[in-house]
């Protein structure tokens, strides 16, 4: 994507970041900070002042009414615990605020659909952080698929292994609660890069368990989504001491392995940001291997870009055109969730689309 030439900068878009959490801090402070068309403008700390250091020109507040009411407020940034999305993206759209929403969109699709037709109504942008569309990964899959590089493509598989036995502290990703648990957490990454790639399969089986003693809510999946020609599946867990490849692809006339995930969020961590020239940039030893006819070797991997989310939102407040994440496409992420937990529920594959 093209970068953004700052030439004759207009007014920047004054931003509210509903969370400062892990999200706040690494997903959407760094971009909107280094992105001269956007001001973070207001924060929401219930009783912390972690941004205070980090962001010193954004006024601190501790109730969502008082970005609510700022009537210089553009733009909120909803990143808050996934059950509070559809109340809080809806009372932004009331208020005339443009709304960014921390993935998954919303806990159902009837909510997802209410959030889409009152931001049509009012005429505003609503988007969904679906920032796994541009790990390097994904754009590297993306281009081997494109080349054909593999044939006619007839298994792939996406993965998110992770090895934390024990319960974690936040409750509300670990309690019974609407949209708790790793299906909308890290099966809203992978469902969506599916989607992006394949669009809706023809149906779905998933398994969903609870693994890890004394857990509450889904913390292991198994997904099929059956195609007309190819099978994806999609899996993720949290008892994976030792991690297999992130991505597994087999074609017709080659295969593509790669280990390891996109290097930007450990970056940001580190403070490693866009602005910064190896931003993005994975080291070679962890570049993926492709076997085809031409025969067997290291393939290069793309640069990510979690930066490209921002730069569109900016564009298209400003100068309208197409979002890069719709909330249609976002709704078609918990249209799958839904049949994946009734899949797993009944013990069947359930039809997608006739």
């Amino acid at each position: 994507m093209k970068q953004l030439e700052f030439v004759n900068m207009p007014q920047p878009i004054n931003t509210a970041i509903s969370s400062f959490g892990m999200s706040g801090q690494v997903f959407h402070a760094p971009f909107l900070l280094h992105n001269p068309y956007f001001k973070i403008k207001k924060i929401l700390e219930r009783t912390k002042n972690n941004s205070a250091t980090i962001i010193p020109d954004a006024e601190i507040v501790r109730s969502y009414q008082e970005i609510l009411e700022d009537t210089e407020i553009d733009l909120i940034v909803v990143n808050t615990p996934n059950f509070l999305h559809y109340e809080m993206c809806k009372q932004a759209l009331l208020h005339g605020k443009h709304v960014v929403l921390e993935k998954p969109f919303t806990v159902t699709v009837e909510e997802g659909r209410g959030l889409i037709e009152l931001a049509k109504e009012k005429g505003l942008v609503l988007s969904v952080y679906h920032n796994r569309r541009f790990d390097s990964g994904h754009k590297t899959v993306k281009e081997i698929l494109d080349k054909k590089l593999l044939g006619d493509l007839k298994v792939f598989e996406a993965h998110f292994d992770r090895f934390r036995p024990e319960i974690g502290p936040k409750k509300w990703k670990e309690a019974v609660n609407p949209g708790a648990g790793i299906l909308y957490d890290l099966g809203s990454h992978l469902i969506d890069e599916a989607l992006c790639l394949f669009g809706v399969p023809v149906s779905i089986f998933a398994d969903l368990q609870i693994q890890r003693k004394n857990g509450e809510v889904v913390d292991y999946f198994d997904i099929k989504l059956s195609y007309n020609s190819f099978t994806v599946k999609l899996l993720a867990g949290m008892l994976m001491k030792e991690p297999g490849p992130k991505y597994i692809l087999h074609g017709n006339a080659g295969s593509y392995l790669k280990y390891g995930n996109d290097p930007q969020e450990e970056q940001l961590i580190k403070g490693i940001f866009p602005n910064s020239p190896e931003y993005g940039i994975e080291n070679k030893s962890n570049w993926g291997i492709l076997n085809n006819e031409n025969g067997r070797g290291a393939y290069p991997t793309k640069i990510g870009s979690y930066q490209d989310f921002y730069e569109n939102i900016y564009q298209v407040i400003t100068s309208g055109g197409k979002l890069l994440v719709s909330p249609e496409q976002a709704l078609d992420v918990i249209f799958l969730i839904e049949k994946a937990i009734l899949s797993s529920k009944e013990k069947k594959t359930i039809l997608c689309k006739s």
